[in-house]
């Protein structure tokens, strides 16, 4: 009869549902009191309205006391209660830390029953994700060596939730991500990299990059853990998830040095990576294509490692097939990276046909501002290192201003040293339209087209001049023929 009533009564008021609820949860029933709970925590769970009306309701420490001395069914029931209210926001996760929750819920992560150790775990792991001083806390109360303990419990679903809290806990600082490092945490989970169970993959490798994220020392401790080439696998899962996780990790360890980013193309990671590029869409991508690009940010020869992997294609592909602005952002980002080191590394990314994509979406009203600025340092860290003047030419017609005098200034560098493209520059085309340039005398800009015409004859260049044609027929009109 009562749980019936229970039921019955959750659409009503939240004051009135909480009033009614509390006296059931010290039922002398157990049955009464679990359902009683589980109401709660459905309440809470919905919306944080709910989750505040239980805190209001002076609920918590009943369910505290309550969590230490009841049987296994009551304390899953009431550990969902705390989650269920924690997840919602910090002040109501500080809630539950205020009323003493954190140590019953550490003392039930000893608990000879998984499933209340997986409870414990998840409400954890809710409380310590909102932020620093509630991770703190949770670490404080002597959380992590268990859950150290639970990711070695053979029950799978246990081994998710405590690899989550761990990942939770890690995220917000070196410090605490430290925490988890001193607990031994690292290397169990390392071991669970080729787990067939694809939940669990995903959260171990979310918690290997939630520690190595933050440092170099704690990216090394990974990588010492020897997740390499194993996690390489990961790569070519198929749950996109695993994939995305397994991208992550790899980023986080890449973007710290160039010595780490040696290892990882050592290992194989590049090329890697790109692979799983090329075999997923949307989000799935951002992570390969941001450590691609951290890659190549650090020197010339990881830059070309990238390069050599068949890179530059990829992330083409990336740049123009992707509809978010974000993702094209990372890929017009990561190959500036690719491209600003030296003229063979632009060159490299010119030949792609990229130039004219980045500059479209530069131009574009339709553009995210962070695209318009990534697409723009893209463009002049690949042309301020481009001698290759095919790709280089039709900027000349279509770049705007700003982008125009890098292009003129590449012309200018190149041409005096070669003659096959000062011919060639003429017949395209080029010589008469950079004529047609309009700069400010004095400014650089003139200074690249003064450069540009001193590599040819004074005759060619007038030729090509707007208003020389008016000039010739004027002669015409003016010329007095020779009558014998």
């Amino acid at each position: 009869m009562h749980s019936l009533t229970v039921d019955l009564w959750i659409p009503s008021g939240q004051a009135g549902v909480m009033s009614l609820l509390r006296p059931l949860l010290l039922d002398v029933v157990p049955t009464i009191q679990q359902t009683a709970a589980l109401a709660l925590g459905r309440l809470a769970n919905y919306n944080d309205d709910l989750a505040e009306a239980v805190v209001k309701g002076d609920i918590l420490p009943q369910l505290v006391y309550s969590l230490a001395e009841q049987n296994r069914f009551y304390k899953k029931a009431a550990a969902f209660v705390l989650r269920a209210v924690g997840k919602h926001s910090p002040q109501l996760a500080q809630a539950i830390v205020d009323c003493g929750a954190l140590d019953t819920l550490v003392i039930c992560l000893e608990d000879f029953d998984p499933g209340v150790k997986e409870a414990a775990a998840w409400a954890l792991g809710y409380i310590a994700r909102h932020n620093a001083e509630l991770s703190q806390a949770v670490v404080d109360a002597g959380a992590v060596p268990l859950l150290v303990l639970c990711i070695q419990e053979p029950e799978i679903a246990l081994k998710r939730i405590a690899a989550s809290a761990l990942s939770d806990i890690a995220k917000h600082s070196p410090e605490l991500a430290q925490t988890v490092v001193d607990a031994g945490a690292v290397a169990h989970l390392a071991q669970m990299i080729l787990n067939p169970d694809a939940k669990l993959k995903h959260q171990v490798l979310s918690a290997l990059s939630q520690v190595a994220k933050h440092s170099v020392d704690l990216a090394e401790m990974v990588v010492e853990a020897e997740i390499f080439p194993v996690v390489l696998t990961c790569l070519k899962d198929k749950d996109e998830y695993v994939k995305k996780n397994a991208c992550t990790l790899i980023r986080e360890i890449a973007k710290h040095t160039p010595e780490l980013s040696q290892l990882v193309v050592n290992a194989g990671g590049v090329a890697a990576v790109i692979d799983c590029i090329g075999s997923c869409k949307g989000n799935t991508r951002l992570p390969g294509i941001m450590m691609l690009g951290y890659v190549a940010a650090h020197s010339e020869n990881l830059a070309m490692a990238v390069i050599i992997s068949k890179g530059v294609p990829q992330l083409s592909v990336c740049l123009s097939e992707e509809p978010e602005d974000h993702i094209k952002a990372a890929a017009a980002w990561a190959l500036g990276q690719i491209g600003r080191h030296t003229p063979e590394h632009a060159r490299a990314v010119a030949v792609t046909n990229t130039l004219p994509v980045l500059l479209s979406l530069y131009m574009s009203t339709e553009s995210s501002e962070d695209l318009q600025v990534k697409s723009k340092k893209a463009i002049k860290n690949i042309l301020q290192k481009c001698t290759y003047l095919p790709a280089l030419e039709p900027f000349l017609y279509d770049a705007p201003p700003n982008i125009l005098k890098h292009v003129v200034g590449q012309f200018s560098k190149v041409l005096p040293h070669d003659s096959k493209a000062r011919r060639l520059f003429v017949t395209s085309g080029g010589l008469k339209k950079v004529q047609e340039i309009k700069a400010e005398p004095g400014s650089l800009l003139q200074d690249y087209i003064n450069s540009i015409n001193n590599c040819y004859p004074e005759e060619i260049v007038r030729y090509y001049s707007p208003g020389y044609s008016d000039t010739l027929l004027q002669r015409v009109d003016s010329y007095q023929p020779l009558i014998n």
